[in-house]
């Protein structure tokens, strides 16, 4: 299992590396694919999947991709989020025509999956787009990442207090704490090497530091969010697509949580 994890991870960042420095149309399909993987995922939780409210929501979050990327391109001066409404009425209307064939919690579900999803990942793609996003986008994993690196190292060494015992027995308050701490001083590093590549961030060392920090709080809800849903719907894993990994979800729990967060704090710091 750990050489599969390992390998499989070790193809994940090359593909992830490729494509980021490839951006533009190709990043675009990466995360629009990610997207739709994710939702399927998470729709399959609830068994709807294959069912009329789980068409309606991969077709929607189909059709928010690419007006996002039309308006990136300068070809839609809409708003891309009308999409996602679009989408929530025609769930609701099939919900009360097709009455009482959908549970309330599938329904529910089925629109709270277009926020999760593809709102939250497809900002993966609105970083990179950004002024210096090819070098904004590594904040991203750092936070993420980084601070689960971190957190497991000190959680390990002098965790003694759990932070959520019922959830996710093995994270401790240390190792929280551990984690946001090493995230800032990674962000704060990357600030300093890269600082060169981020004219457009006032101050980059202190910008990284805090947009990593903030960053890795919210990778922790991230996290936990992913691991309430499949405690709740009873799996293991969100998929299999990634040997040793799991499923999309499984692999990008945090990241959809931090990737609004750098977007936002990115654009706050003058990118």
């Amino acid at each position: 299992m750990f050489w599969t994890r390992l390998a499989s991870g070790i193809v994940l960042v090359i593909v992830a590396f490729l494509t980021i420095m490839a951006g533009g149309n190709i990043w675009f399909l990466v995360v629009s694919l990610l997207s739709l993987m994710g939702l399927y995922e998470l729709y399959k939780t609830m068994r709807i999947e294959r069912m009329l409210p789980g068409w309606i929501g991969c077709i929607t979050t189909a059709v928010y991709c690419i007006l996002l990327h039309e308006k990136a391109g300068g070809n839609f001066t809409g708003d891309p989020f009308m999409a996602v409404i679009a989408g929530f009425l025609v769930i609701c209307a099939v919900y009360v025509f097709t009455f009482p064939k959908f549970k309330a919690d599938q329904i529910a579900f089925s629109v709270f999956g277009l926020i999760y999803v593809p709102v939250l990942m497809m900002h993966l793609y609105q970083v990179r787009e950004l002024p210096d996003g090819l070098f904004i986008i590594p904040l991203v994993f750092l936070s993420a990442w980084g601070n689960d690196t971190c957190a497991y190292c000190v959680g390990m060494l002098i965790g003694k207090h759990k932070m959520t015992p019922k959830l996710s027995p093995k994270k401790s308050v240390e190792g929280l704490i551990g984690g946001i701490v090493g995230a800032v001083l990674l962000g704060m590093a990357y600030g300093a090497l890269a600082g060169s590549h981020l004219s457009s961030l006032s101050n980059a060392v202190a910008a990284c530091g805090i947009i990593c920090g903030v960053g890795a709080v919210i990778a922790v809800v991230g996290d936990l969010t992913a691991s309430a849903i499949k405690r709740d719907t009873g799996i293991k894993d969100y998929g299999k697509l990634i040997p040793g990994h799991g499923g999309v979800l499984d692999r990008f729990d945090s990241i959809l949580f931090t990737a609004p967060i750098v977007y936002f704090l990115a654009i706050y710091f003058g990118a």
